[in-house]
C-alpha cells in the first residue's frame, strides 16, 4: 500500500485552499472529505450540499475506498476531525496507516465565515474540540501529528507547505502553489462553499487582525458563545504548533498572529 497523507480541519479553517495545492501537485490521489459521507448520512444536511450517489457512506466503506485508491498510488484526503472522531478512536490499525496532520484558525475567524454560509450549523459542528480529541487519540497511538496555524499558512504559504511536505515525507513541488479557475473533481458537490478557493489562484493572505473578533460580536449569540466553547481547544492546538516550530526550525507558526 502507498502512503495515505490525511488533514484533518474545522469547517472554514483555509483546508480547500490547502487541499488545492495538494491537487496541484500532480502526484496523489486527492479525496475531498470522504468522510462527510458517513457523517451527513440520515441526519442533518447542510445549505449548498449535493451529494453524489455512488459515494459510500458508512465508515468501513470509506476507509475501504480510501484503502483500494492507496493501492495504486499516494493518497491525501482532508476531513473534519468530527465526522470520524469516535470511528478513529476505535481504529489504531487504519490511523497507523496514514500520516496525519492538523489545520487550525482562530476561532472568531473560522465562526464569522462559517455563518455566511451556514448560519444553522451546530456547536459540534464548529470544530475545534473534535480537532483536539482527535489528537489526543493519535498520540495515544504512538502517533505524532503535525499542527498547522492557518494564519502561518496564509502569510507564508511556500515555507508552510515546505515543512508540512518534509513531515509528511513527499517532495517539495512550490509550482503547486497556483492555481486554475477549473473545479477540481469531488468538488461537485460543495462548490457553493469553496468558491474563493477555486478563483482566487493561490491562498490569499490574512485579514486584518480584529475584523474578525469585531465582526463575531456584531453577530452575537449563539455564535459568540460557540466561539467561547471551542477557544480553549484551538489555543491547546495552538500552543502543539508553537512547540513543533520551535522544535524543527521551520518558523511555521506566526506568532504575532
Amino acid at each position: 500500500m502507498h502512503p495515505i497523507h490525511a488533514l484533518w480541519c474545522h469547517p472554514r479553517s483555509v483546508s480547500t485552499a490547502f487541499e488545492r495545492v495538494m491537487r496541484e501537485r500532480g502526484d496523489l490521489a486527492v479525496l475531498h472529505e470522504p468522510f462527510m459521507y458517513h457523517y451527513y448520512s440520515g441526519g442533518r444536511s447542510f445549505p449548498g450540499f449535493e451529494p453524489d450517489p455512488d459515494h459510500p457512506t458508512g465508515y468501513d466503506d470509506i476507509r475501504e475506498m480510501i484503502r483500494g485508491r492507496a493501492a495504486d498510488g499516494p493518497v491525501f484526503f482532508k476531513d473534519m476531525a468530527y465526522y470520524v472522531l469516535d470511528e478513529i478512536g476505535r481504529d489504531a490499525g487504519f490511523a497507523r496507516e496514514m500520516t496525519h496532520a492538523f489545520l487550525v484558525r482562530d476561532p472568531a475567524e473560522a465562526v464569522v465565515s462559517y455563518a455566511r454560509v451556514d448560519p444553522e450549523m451546530s456547536r459540534e459542528e464548529i470544530g475545534f474540540e473534535a480537532q483536539w480529541r482527535l489528537y489526543v487519540t493519535l498520540c495515544g497511538f504512538g502517533i505524532a501529528p503535525r499542527v498547522i496555524l492557518s494564519e502561518t499558512l496564509r502569510r507564508a504559504p511556500e515555507a508552510t507547505m515546505a515543512a508540512y511536505w518534509e513531515a509528511a515525507g513527499l517532495p517539495p513541488v512550490p509550482e503547486a502553489l497556483t492555481w486554475d479557475r477549473t473545479v477540481p473533481e469531488g468538488w461537485e458537490s460543495v462548490q457553493a462553499w469553496h468558491r474563493k478557493a477555486i478563483t482566487s489562484g493561490r491562498i490569499r493572505a490574512p485579514e486584518p487582525p480584529g475584523k474578525a473578533l469585531r465582526a463575531l460580536e456584531d453577530l452575537g449569540e449563539p455564535y459568540t458563545g460557540h466561539a467561547a466553547h471551542h477557544r480553549p481547544f484551538y489555543e491547546k492546538l495552538r500552543a502543539v504548533a508553537e512547540e513543533q516550530a520551535g522544535t524543527d526550525g521551520s518558523g511555521q507558526v506566526d506568532r504575532a498572529g
